[in-house]
């Protein structure tokens, strides 16, 4: 059986005061989970933004626009790693080609 690629964004804000080795350290962590298993197109990062409303009482956050594709099965576990991960304050991955 063949497998099916599909084109994915994932958005993700990362905490503020992580340090800058920090916050490089895990968006290429995030990038290798994409790399295992599919390509990554792009990676944008905006850096420090201002967020629309607090979250845990934080006013801003670092962004991370990244553009792969990869089996279904990926962003499943890429969200999971998201979850987890203390760094992150919020995330959203989004199929393209629906």
């Amino acid at each position: 059986m063949a497998k099916i690629n599909a084109n994915y964004e994932v958005l993700y804000i990362l905490k503020p005061n992580l340090s800058e080795e920090e916050t490089a350290a895990l968006v290429e962590r995030f990038k290798g989970v994409v790399e295992n298993g599919g390509n990554v197109t792009e990676i944008d990062q905006w850096g420090k933004r201002r967020l629309a409303y607090p979250i845990n009482d934080l006013m801003e956050g670092y962004y991370v626009l990244m553009t792969f594709t990869a089996p279904a099965e990926l962003p499943r576990e890429l969200d999971r790693l998201l979850r987890i991960n203390d760094g992150v304050m919020r995330s959203m991955i989004v199929c393209k080609d629906q």
